[in-house]
């Protein structure tokens, strides 16, 4: 299947190791990732420019649904908050055409027009709603047997439901749970896996945002997790990057592997750990690839 392939910022700068592992993935899974209509995307505004002007961040997000539709494309993110913040834009054009009409009057100084056709859609949601599990389980050749893994949404791929459409597809709600089944892990259930991680206030409060990190990463741990998986880049940036000071804070150890969903599925797929740059993460990955190689 193709989509027009919308990686965002943080897969394509702090954390290229998303970006790296997806197209890895992508290939085996018959994904086609088309480049080109997404050339000239610009950021979705990430939240933070939808707090000063909603509008703004409206418009440049209409502009890549339109550049999507133009190619005749659905469009596929790696990123939750991309998800989350295109999602909640878009539900904002189908409550309001006046207002979709009032941004599409700026989009035709560069002859471009949004008809509202486009659903921007996750990786997640796009293996099992548009590539489907059987075909997941059937690329898996190694499968994750005995390793127990969380599950980490973050804020911006659950909330709020009613623009994400989990009326519609309710199999959304514990979309990541059902692939680290498919590929042969046992999920580890925690409180925390639809909480902030804490990075929307890194900058403001961090010692709350340390706080935040050390919870979510130890009680995982408690619960027996060997690593915990996220759809989300920024919660990775905040959970891996920050854990070694969440753990001075909490003077505690608390060594939790946080790995990327595609570099999961990669694993399952028998693709070389260097080819999903496993090696690029702060918090070592290098136990939990010796067990999956001792593993029967």
């Amino acid at each position: 299947m193709k989509y027009a392939f919308y990686p965002g910022c943080v897969a394509r700068g702090a954390a290229p190791e998303l970006f790296a592992s997806t197209i890895e993935v992508a290939r085996r899974l018959g994904i086609e990732l088309d480049y080109e209509p997404m050339r000239g995307a610009s950021c979705t505004g990430a939240g933070v420019l939808q707090e000063k002007n909603q509008r703004l961040g409206d418009t440049l997000n209409a502009r890549t649904f339109a550049m999507a539709e133009k190619a005749g494309l659905p469009l596929m993110v790696i990123c939750s908050t991309c998800q989350g913040v295109m999602s909640q834009a878009s539900k904002r054009f189908k409550d309001d055409p006046a207002y979709l009409a009032e941004i599409n009057k700026d989009l035709a100084e560069e002859g471009l027009q949004y008809k509202g056709t486009v659903e921007p859609k996750h990786l997640l949601w796009a293996i099992i709603e548009d590539i489907g599990i059987d075909k997941l389980k059937a690329q898996v050749v190694k499968p994750l047997k005995g390793m127990k893994l969380a599950p980490f949404y973050g804020c911006y791929i659950v909330r709020p439901s009613a623009a994400l459409g989990f009326a519609e597809h309710p199999e959304r709600e514990d979309s990541l749970e059902q692939v680290i089944k498919a590929v042969g892990a046992e999920v580890v259930d925690f409180r925390g896996k639809t909480l902030c991680c804490g990075f929307p206030i890194l900058t403001i409060n961090q010692n709350n945002a340390l706080k935040m990190v050390a919870n979510h990463t130890l009680e995982a741990k408690g619960n027996g997790a060997d690593a915990m998986v996220t759809p989300c880049p920024l919660c990775h940036l905040n959970l891996d990057g920050y854990q070694p000071a969440a753990a001075g804070l909490r003077k505690q150890p608390i060594d939790m592997p946080i790995i990327h969903l595609p570099q999961m599925l990669g694993m399952a797929m028998g693709i070389e750990p260097k080819a999903l740059k496993l090696n690029k993460h702060l918090v070592s990955t290098k136990k939990l690839l010796s067990d999956l190689v001792l593993a029967p």
